[in-house]
């Protein structure tokens, strides 16, 4: 086993000192209470952007609630435009808890982030938050021109949950059923929910995200048992990743979901998509969103925007 990284070593020590409980021991209401209270201790300061504004959007589900941010320095017109789509295992998370993540994004890559309060489970089960985001891109890329996006510029990203989220809406781009996308960002991405990958086992408890509360987040999400080999949630089970938008994986070592991330990174390389792994051997699950211990938050960020824009370089 690697190295914990002493920033990480911070967190798990500050965090197994509170009095929270485990979210599989209440209802997803008290996990939703309880990680919203946590959230602004690990979070660093929120950058100033140019503009942060809200926006209610309609799709087949109903209202969706978008928060749009421009970067600074991001053109007026043409520009990069970023779909970014929160983590927290399909059931908690919103837009203030990945706010800070959001910002970073919009001014390292001075670009448009639009970001999706999707409907969240138990009470909205799978499909129904991926079709919140699916309505996203189809609203950005219809609405590029108002966003002061080019539309062959649009790209989609997401941590964990939203990792996974990301991964899906790019198969669907290549196959027709969503707008064409320029790149995927995926930050310790879900990609099978089998759940059966030994990283479970190795860090299966003391490392943050726990692996009993990441099978409370999976049975919270799919409807029935059948739902974990679809695709749709479990992207490593697709047939072939050929032909995906060019994608960025981040992985981090001491994190359950840190096998599956490799291997979805694997296939893509194999398969000969266009694609950068970065991995993080001495860090935990969800570190991207602890920048005010964790140094390699912002970095993994700005790596993220280097393999993106050298996707873009080598388009033009």
């Amino acid at each position: 086993m690697e190295k914990l990284d002493e920033s990480a070593r911070r967190v798990l020590a500050m965090t197994s000192r509170s009095d929270g409980r485990p979210f599989e021991t209440g209802t997803p209401q008290e996990a939703r209470i309880d990680y919203d209270a946590n959230c602004p201790t690990l979070q660093g300061a929120r950058e100033a952007v140019t503009s942060v504004d809200d926006r209610r959007i309609v799709g087949p589900n109903g209202p969706i609630t978008l928060r749009i941010y421009r970067g600074i320095g991001a053109p007026s017109k043409d520009g990069p435009g970023l779909i970014y789509l929160h983590g927290g295992g399909w059931v908690i998370g919103n837009l203030e808890s990945h706010d800070e993540i959001c910002r970073w994004f919009a001014n390292t890559a001075k670009c448009t982030v639009i970001c999706p309060e999707y409907r969240l489970a138990p009470e909205h089960k799978f499909p129904a938050g991926l079709t919140d985001c699916t309505a996203t891109l189809a609203f950005v890329a219809k609405s590029a021109a108002d966003l002061g996006i080019d539309p062959s510029r649009i790209a989609v990203a997401g941590d964990s949950a939203g990792g996974n989220l990301a991964a899906v809406l790019a198969l669907m781009s290549r196959a027709g059923d969503a707008p064409p996308l320029a790149a995927q960002l995926l930050i310790y991405p879900n990609t099978d929910a089998a759940q059966t990958a030994d990283s479970y086992r190795r860090y299966a408890e003391g490392f943050g995200l726990t692996a009993s509360t990441m099978k409370w987040f999976r049975d919270h999400y799919v409807r029935t048992i059948a739902d974990i080999a679809d695709w749709r949630v479990s992207p490593l089970q697709a047939e072939t990743l050929a032909g995906v938008a060019p994608a960025f994986v981040a992985t981090a070592g001491h994190d359950i979901l840190v096998d599956e991330g490799i291997a979805y990174a694997r296939r893509l390389r194999e398969e000969r998509a266009r694609m950068v792994h970065r991995h993080w051997p001495g860090q935990i699950h969800g570190f991207v969103s602890m920048g005010r211990y964790v140094a390699e938050a912002r970095r993994a960020v700005e790596e993220a925007v280097a393999a993106w824009r050298s996707f873009e370089g080598a388009l033009l």
